[in-house]
């Protein structure tokens, strides 16, 4: 397939593109579905679009995870990875290590992500949801971004990995760090926020597992602690690392998928109709499905983590050479007409959905499971509780983060019809406020 002309290509990774890429994507699919470009980081990588290619990419051995296959000096100033990783040892984590050690520590921490911890986790789930729409039901108005999207994933995840509830707010501020962006052309700020509140985290975990030593818990991180496999016991920086890219992992995929699905649903009022119909007679199924759809039509991860090429291969007829990065765009890819019927139509009962959203091969999402369920619980406590819920500003106002890898909105203002506070007798004492990590 011919390379086309720069002047008919669609421009990438502009402000535009970030409201809307896949008019861009479609172009690619077409014309150059393995596309070589420079990332605003000034990398130069593979963009793989279309779905069979994508799904191969996502599978190939000979694609490692591990930045050192591509450039030390490229991953230690940010511009792969994320930022102030290696510097604060947190490197061996699923995203960057390939078998056997990544076979060795994704065994250890997939016991945390069973279907039967996971469902004893969903009525603590449910608590969090409802406890947050407290925050700001009465008031008839809200940034379902800041106030709901964003906390629930952190709470849930700090639960589960065993920080204490009072320093679980220190982690939302380091975690809103993480994903704060810039505008492109205003400096490095973007960063070295990001670099910091890596340092911080990093600290933070160290004390943790220290203290954690002496008194180990049901918790993630004491499991990770006490771990062994065939005899071999995971070295602090290893426990280090995985708490942190659960952390950092964990919340930013759930809070675009909270975000981007409930906006597509607003955008979609039809669709949003029949599944507040069949919420409200309870019944789960098209909950379920419309959770795989919105994972496809406009999910939380724009395109896979990084890969690189550690011998020559070749993918949808071009030639990759080694050290190569390739990044496979997964919005592209589920969106691909070859595969999905009606592709940019939302279709919450869609049945015939092998969308890519978590991924494909042994770097599955492992947290899935856990995404899906606060995904289900904030959904349908949304539209059961605030059921004329709508949008406060106008769609082409919205501001879209500009990274890379994911995708999410900044903000998501909302109306609806205040809920009533309900009436305490006067003979009656009223129950104090209740912390969100009770």
């Amino acid at each position: 397939m011919p390379v086309q002309p720069d002047s008919a290509r669609p421009p990438l990774f502009t402000w535009d593109f970030a409201a809307d890429p896949y008019p861009a994507y479609a172009w690619l699919r077409e014309h150059e579905p393995v596309h070589r470009t420079t990332l605003p980081s000034g990398v130069e990588a593979w963009l793989v679009t279309r779905y069979a290619d994508a799904r191969q990419a996502l599978a190939d051995s000979r694609l490692s995870k591990n930045p050192l296959h591509h450039s030390t000096q490229a991953h230690s100033t940010g511009r792969v990875g994320i930022p102030g990783e290696r510097q604060a040892n947190l490197m061996t984590h699923l995203l960057n290590i390939d078998p056997p050690d990544h076979t060795r520590l994704r065994r250890l921490v997939s016991k945390a992500f069973t279907p039967r911890r996971v469902a004893e986790f969903e009525p603590r789930v449910q608590q969090l949801t409802d406890r947050l729409i407290d925050g700001f039901a009465e008031r008839g108005s809200a940034d379902l971004i800041h106030e709901f999207a964003f906390p629930l994933p952190i709470y849930a995840i700090c639960d589960l990995l065993g920080v204490p509830a009072e320093d679980q707010d220190d982690f939302r501020d380091w975690a809103g760090m993480m994903v704060r962006h810039t505008r492109p052309g205003q400096g490095g700020g973007q960063r070295g926020g990001v670099g910091r509140a890596v340092k911080r985290i990093r600290a933070y975990l160290a004390e943790l597992i220290h203290r954690k030593r002496a008194d180990l818990g049901d918790d993630l991180i004491s499991g990770l602690i006490r771990a062994s496999d065939h005899g071999e016991h995971l070295t602090e920086n290893e426990a280090a690392a995985m708490a942190f890219i659960l952390l950092f992992a964990g919340f930013e995929t759930t809070v675009n998928l909270i975000g981007n699905g409930t906006y597509a649903l607003l955008r979609n009022p039809d669709q949003r109709a029949l599944l507040q119909d069949s919420i409200a007679r309870g019944e789960s199924a098209l909950l379920e499905t419309g959770i795989e759809e919105l994972l496809r039509y406009d999910g939380p991860v724009e395109l896979a983590t990084w890969r690189f090429a550690t011998s020559p291969l070749t993918i949808g007829g071009v030639a990759i050479p080694v050290g190569d990065p390739v990044l496979v765009v997964l919005a592209a890819a589920d969106r691909d007409p070859a595969r999905f019927a009606d592709e940019n139509t939302l279709d919450l009962a869609r049945a015939d959905n092998p969308h890519l959203g978590f991924g494909h091969g042994i770097h599955y999402c492992i947290g899935a499971p856990l995404a899906r369920l606060e995904g289900r619980a904030a959904l349908a406590t949304l539209l059961s509780r605030l059921p004329d819920l709508r949008l406060a500003e106008n769609p082409d106002n919205l501001r879209w983060r500009g990274g890379l890898i994911m995708r999410g909105l900044r903000e998501l203002p909302v109306e609806f019809t205040p809920e009533k506070k309900p009436v305490v007798p006067a003979d009656e004492p009223s129950a104090g406020a209740s912390d969100i990590t009770d």
